[in-house]
């Protein structure tokens, strides 16, 4: 493994120990080794500074995953300059509101992707605002220059404390503005090393990067890729079936990295027959949103490998837990591991006051990978509690042996009558019915109840659609109690999911709601 103090540090030590490794492979074939990748950075560095971008300027870029996108974050770390990745699925008013709160120097787009006219929305955005960023158009290309031109590389610092803001992330702002989360290279790159520690990561490792590159785990796992020499299978978008494809032609080793990117490598082995389409997979690192115990079970014995490797965290804190290569089966089943290294958590009630071991409460944390606070300072109050803890808003239970099952949102809990019903529970029970694909539980508003429980379900492929007495008697059956059995049954053919694998409740209760 190799350390280095900052992203920049990380990508000259690569080049220089694998010149000739490849670091990523896209699925049109396109190979470029940790040697091109520093020479393209540099180029391009020196392209984005001939347009004035040097230190602490802020460029916001929203690209596909990209062998140009991972080119532009070393660039950008070259010049010691602020990105603030944005993921390609938001539009003009999330878009408008991050670059101009930002206070963005360029915005870097494609020109037009997947049906979208991203120049447009650029121009659309630089007319409502009175100081507009440069619009810098990089098609499958960036900037590009003389290396020889550009000043000397910043100063890597030479503590944690003295690291620089060099990351804005927003998160998602389904119910609200987006919140610009500040971050270190410094907080990537202990989180990578905990993940890597974790997952046993090795050089030879070939990753299947399925996930949008402007999600934190993007430049989390190119951090990982440089510390560890690990090759990247990249695809610009998730597909169901292609990806997959992708993943099994290149013979990948890890697998990720959300419930739906698993199912759907799932439904390709059951759609393969007996042959294994990842002969060398290890494991399917995991994230984003709990999973249903049955599914590590059916990854392991179907796919091959330890099965899922959870972890667990926020855009304010990434990957809080995460489950050890090392760990027993039935706890890389049900839980998303321990507290990484250096992570101190909690588990708190309604009034803060913590829980006993084995007991439901919020979780907060502190941790060396916790953001600098938000860039509007004004929301830090609400986000930590008097003692200075991360209230992370997600239900859980930590046990006796420090490990973590997560059981919802503060939010997404959903009373009935007075009581509690975790969606998850719910979740976890219907996703082993065999008619089930995916399933997604919501809290509906009910004049009687106050809330109604509703499950939303995707039928499994070649099965009848699943019916709501079916449903009930199967939950029963499985032990659920009758205060969180649903009143109504939805099906539809697929269940909504967004770019990072997360289904869109909020858009579900609206859809649903009378």
């Amino acid at each position: 493994m190799l350390e280095g103090r900052n992203l920049w540090e990380l990508v000259e030590a690569r080049a220089a120990a694998s010149p000739d490794v490849v670091m990523t492979v896209d699925e049109a074939g396109r190979k470029v080794t940790y040697g091109e990748y520093r020479d393209a950075a540099e180029r391009a560095a020196a392209g984005l500074a001939g347009l004035g971008i040097g230190p602490g300027d802020v460029v916001s870029w929203v690209l596909p995953t990209w062998h140009e996108s991972l080119v532009l974050i070393a660039a950008l770390c070259r010049l010691g300059a602020v990105q603030n990745p944005i993921i390609p699925i938001y539009r003009d008013r999330e878009v408008g509101f991050v670059t101009r709160q930002a206070g963005a120097k360029a915005l870097i787009v494609p020109g037009e992707w997947r049906g979208f006219d991203y120049v447009a929305m650029a121009e659309r955005i630089g007319a409502d605002d009175p100081n507009p960023p440069e619009v810098v158009i990089a098609e499958r290309s960036l900037p590009d220059g003389d290396p020889s031109s550009l000043p000397a590389a910043p100063e890597p610092p030479a503590t944690r404390a003295d690291e620089p803001v060099t990351w804005l992330f927003y998160t998602s702002g389904t119910t609200a503005d987006p919140k610009g989360a500040r971050h270190s290279d410094g907080d990537l790159i202990v989180t990578a090393r905990g993940m890597c520690d974790r997952m046993l990561c090795r050089e030879g490792d070939r990753n299947l990067m399925a996930f949008p590159v402007t999600h934190i785990a993007g430049p989390i796992w190119l951090a990982s890729s440089l510390m560890y020499g690990l090759s990247n299978v990249i695809t610009e978008a998730f597909d169901p079936k292609a990806t997959p494809e992708l993943a099994s032609r290149e013979d990948v080793t890890l697998a990720g990295s959300a419930t739906f990117f698993h199912m759907a490598y799932l439904a390709a082995q059951r759609a393969a027959g007996g042959e294994r389409i990842f002969p060398s997979l290890r494991a399917c690192p995991g994230g984003g949103a709990p999973k249903p115990p049955a599914l590590h079970t059916e990854i392991q014995q179907e796919l091959g490998g330890q099965g899922i490797l959870s972890g667990w965290g926020l855009t304010e804190a990434p990957i809080l837990t995460m489950a050890s290569a090392l760990d027993p089966d039935d706890k890389l089943a049900t839980t998303e591991g321990r507290a990484m290294p250096g992570v101190l958590l909690r588990a708190v009630d309604l009034d803060g006051n913590e829980v006993g071991a084995g007991e439901e409460g919020e979780l907060r944390a502190k941790a060396p990978q916790m953001m600098r606070g938000y860039l509007d300072g004004s929301l830090d109050a609400d986000a930590f509690d008097a003692d200075g803890w991360f209230r992370t808003g997600d239900l859980g239970v930590i046990d006796e042996h420090g490990y973590v099952r997560i059981t919802g949102r503060v939010k997404d809990v959903i009373i009935r009558k007075g009581e509690n019903v975790s969606a998850a529970e719910v979740e976890n029970l219907l996703y082993e019915h065999p008619k089930v694909a995916d399933v997604a539980v919501i809290g509906l508003p009910d004049a009687e109840r106050g809330e109604m429980v509703c499950a939303v379900v995707a039928t499994a492929e070649g099965a009848d659609a699943l019916a709501f007495d079916e449903m009930v008697a199967f939950l029963k059956d499985a032990g659920l109690r009758n205060q969180a059995l649903p009143e109504r049954l939805e099906v539809v053919e697929a269940m909504p999911r967004n770019a990072t694998g997360k289904i869109p409740k909020h858009e579900l209760r609206k859809t649903y709601a009378d």
